[in-house]
């Protein structure tokens, strides 16, 4: 007996030591990198053009998922950064875009527009709070006591901010005006870097009128589109236009080389993954279309912009290693999972589909109710695909809103270009579906409206009181997810994963809580 006894603790103790030494180490600093419109296939098609200290240097030694989901309608930077964070979907943490229709004020603003704080080299006035529920950041900095610093540098207020999360040391972007490094004063620490940048004459807002993109190498290396008719030697300079220079630069790579250079000093400070507790550095990268690009979609210049990136990335993965040691560092890429694409038909062409007007249409359904329901202004906006109705005016009638909604949705929904409406009391009360709960995904009670319009796809929609208009594609853009260095084994998955499956997964890896929203599964080919 006493020997049974004695075996069995020991191989329990041997078991034990085993399980231990297969534990991957806690990494001491995390960098979350995403990549704004990042497409699989141009990866794969601009590969001849990268260097090996970049993406190819990503993809052969990182775990690799062949593509991320977003399980909800109409992606943009801000909602997909915000779920990538949170591992959840906007029906739990709020951001449904980038922007939101404010009913009792008439207006459209921000999702994290908070008029309680002020910008610091900005007149933004921006928060996290409009995120609902916690983040990565937010749970390491509860874990760590408030001992890991934790910070963001993106292009944009939203990505940076979503990515930061409420628990920041810094959430920086570039001001759309003058180019300088912006925050909130939300957050109260001030990096001296930063603001030292700001100060200096490398800052942007005193060499964006001397910046000149041109082809970073021979074009006839950028030979992948045989369509593309007229191959030329482009430049685009960002100092003409003193309005628009700011918002144009960050269509281009160059915005990748400043957010890289801002993390660069970081890292090169010494303060990040030096200590116990690990740190973290969130980073938003660029990668779609150039506005001012003549050749649409297949362009030299999304060649170029593919090619920067990947030596900026080369670049960024040199600097980790010379501070941290990439051993030391837990890094991962993932794709905002969305692509605007600039379509334009050759002269006389004639497609399926046809236009389709909002504001017709909302007249037409106004129209329709006041038949039903007597002579009033029932529908407050149409936004974003959706229609907003006078929720007030239906209560002093006292008209049921559900019955309401639906006789509004069965008429539209016969409207040309309609392909389903689908109402907010079918979302949150009514019988599941999964077109309904993909709508559901993305709806927020107080920020979303009463009707959400799926439209045909090659429909144009032609927006009132605006100058744009667009094509409707319901096709998904196929992008990888990277894990990459602390004790990551290189391998390729061909998974589809889900956006919010990398949260849970990440905050696993660093042996804390996942964020309180997040559902996901944790990925197990990472452990």
């Amino acid at each position: 007996m006493i020997r049974i006894l004695s075996s069995l603790v020991a191989f329990f103790s041997v078991a034990t030591l085993a399980a231990q030494h297969t534990t991957p180490e806690v990494p001491k600093l995390v960098v979350g990198i995403t990549i704004d419109q990042l497409r699989g296939d141009y990866l794969e098609m601009f590969k001849h053009t990268f260097g090996q200290k970049g993406f190819n240097r990503l993809l052969s030694g990182g775990l690799v998922y062949s593509n991320v989901h977003y399980d909800f309608p109409k992606p943009d930077k801000a909602s997909t950064i915000t779920t990538i964070f949170t591992g959840a979907n906007p029906s739990y943490h709020g951001i449904t875009a980038e922007n939101k229709y404010v009913l009792n004020l008439n207006r459209e603003e921000s999702s994290f527009f908070d008029d309680n704080y002020l910008g610091n080299f900005t007149t933004d006035k921006r928060s996290p709070l409009a995120i609902k529920v916690s983040t990565m950041a937010d749970e390491l900095k509860i874990a760590s006591g408030g001992q890991s610093d934790i910070y963001a540098f993106a292009p944009d207020a939203s990505q940076a901010i979503a990515s930061g999360g409420h628990a920041a040391s810094g959430a920086y972007w570039i001001e759309d005006v003058t180019g300088k490094w912006a925050t909130s004063t939300f957050y109260k620490n001030k990096q001296p870097i930063v603001d030292q940048h700001n100060r200096s004459a490398q800052s942007l807002t005193n060499t964006i009128g001397s910046i000149i993109w041109r082809p970073a190498i021979d074009i006839s290396r950028y030979n992948v589109f045989p369509y593309t008719k007229n191959r030329y030697n482009f430049q685009h300079y960002f100092g003409l236009d003193k309005k628009e220079n700011v918002r144009l630069f960050k269509q281009s790579p160059y915005v990748n080389k400043e957010v890289n250079d801002m993390a660069i000093r970081m890292l090169e400070s010494g303060s990040l993954g030096k200590r116990m507790n690990p740190d973290y550095l969130a980073l938003t990268f660029y990668a779609g279309n150039f506005e001012k690009a003549l050749d649409q979609n297949y362009s030299v210049e999304i060649q170029d912009t593919y090619y920067r990136l990947d030596q900026e990335l080369g670049r960024l993965l040199d600097a980790i290693d010379a501070a941290v040691g990439i051993r030391n560092t837990l890094i991962f890429v993932v794709s905002t999972g969305y692509f605007n694409e600039q379509e334009l038909l050759p002269e006389g062409m004639v497609t399926a589909g046809g236009d389709f007007h909002p504001d017709r249409s909302q007249a037409l359904l106004n129209m329709y109710l006041m038949a039903l329901y007597g002579r009033e202004q029932w529908i407050r906006k149409y936004y974003d695909r959706q229609i907003y109705f006078d929720r007030k005016l239906l209560e002093d009638k006292k008209i049921d809103l559900a019955e309401f909604q639906q006789k509004a949705a069965t008429f539209l929904v016969q409207s040309a270009g309609v392909q389903d409406v689908i109402t907010s009391h079918q979302m949150l009360h009514g019988a599941y579906n999964e077109n309904v709960q993909f709508y559901r995904n993305g709806y927020y009670k107080g920020i979303s409206g009463d009707l959400f319009l799926e439209l045909q796809p090659g429909w144009r929609v032609i927006e009132p009181q605006s100058p744009d208009s667009y094509r409707v594609r319901h096709n998904a853009v196929i992008s990888p997810v990277i894990f990459f260095g602390s004790d990551i084994k290189p391998r390729k998955i061909e998974r589809t994963i889900d956006a919010t499956e990398i949260a849970p997964s990440v905050t696993y890896r660093l042996r804390i809580r996942a964020p309180n929203a997040a559902r996901g599964k944790i990925l197990k080919e990472l452990f």
